[in-house]
């Protein structure tokens, strides 16, 4: 028999019924939360209490962060130039980056490598010190002494059994940055989820998902919001007040250049 095309272990129909990881999609309606069937579409199992709880704390803890970021900005922009939701929350998925998003991917394949490695946290982090490169899951624009999201996740992790040695981790490298470099750049929540998620038995490769996933209804939200209450190209700067140039003055074309 030749092998087919496309190959998957997650969902299959079997007639007209839907089998999610081998389970009826219909008696997981109404019997599961949403968290709970995340966990099971992506670790292929269901999750047990602690671990359909973390999953809840996880995702609520990125759901929103502002009109500031760059995925909201750019999902309320686009929106205001005449799309329709579903292209607004692209454009904000869109806009998820190495400094946006992606340090939690960034972060769990730190913090996962160093744990298998075994390597001393003191070299971890001198070694990017001395490369003067930026630890991913570490720092953030405003929480200077302990972003509060973190310590939120930490403390439930503790509570639900999930703080363990990729935890640790991520807390020492916190304090050996301070003892190296004489100032506090906080674990903050992207290196929190990292952690948590690790300890959970997640591959790094899966970090971007988590944020995704868990922004996802943020930017739904705040598309509606420019699509309802908003008018349309209301998003256009105000070129003389907020926007600088900085290119060369008014010139002429070479005449050699003219034509017309």
């Amino acid at each position: 028999m030749a092998e087919k095309k496309w190959r998957t272990a997650i969902t299959r129909h079997v007639e007209h019924e839907t089998y999610v990881r081998g389970y009826r999609l219909l008696d997981l309606v109404g019997n599961l939360s949403f968290a709970q069937a995340i966990y099971l579409v992506l670790k292929g199992e269901l999750p047990n209490e602690a671990e359909s709880k973390m999953m809840e704390a996880i995702f609520v803890s990125v759901i929103d962060h502002g009109i500031a970021p760059p995925s909201v900005i750019a999902a309320r922009a686009v929106a205001s130039g005449g799309n329709s939701l579903n292209v607004g929350v692209a454009a904000g998925v869109m806009a998820f980056g190495s400094a946006h998003g992606g340090a939690l991917e960034d972060a769990m394949r730190f913090i996962q490598e160093n744990v298998a490695s075994g390597r001393p946290v003191n070299e971890v982090v001198s070694e990017y010190m001395s490369q003067k490169k930026p630890i991913p899951g570490f720092g953030h624009r405003y929480y200077k002494e302990f972003d509060p999201r973190t310590r939120r996740l930490m403390e439930l992790a503790k509570t639900y059994g999930f703080y363990g040695k990729h935890c640790e981790f991520a807390e020492k490298v916190e304090e050996e940055i301070f003892k190296q470099k004489g100032k506090r750049i906080v674990l903050n929540v992207d290196g929190a989820i990292a952690a948590v998620a690790s300890e959970m038995g997640f591959d790094w490769r899966l970090g971007k998902g988590f944020f995704i996933i868990g922004r996802v209804p943020g930017l739904v939200a705040h598309v509606y919001e420019e699509l309802t209450t908003e008018k349309p190209f209301s998003k256009r700067l105000n070129e003389e007040e907020e926007t600088e140039y900085t290119g060369v003055p008014p010139r002429e074309l070479p005449v050699e250049f003219k034509k017309v």
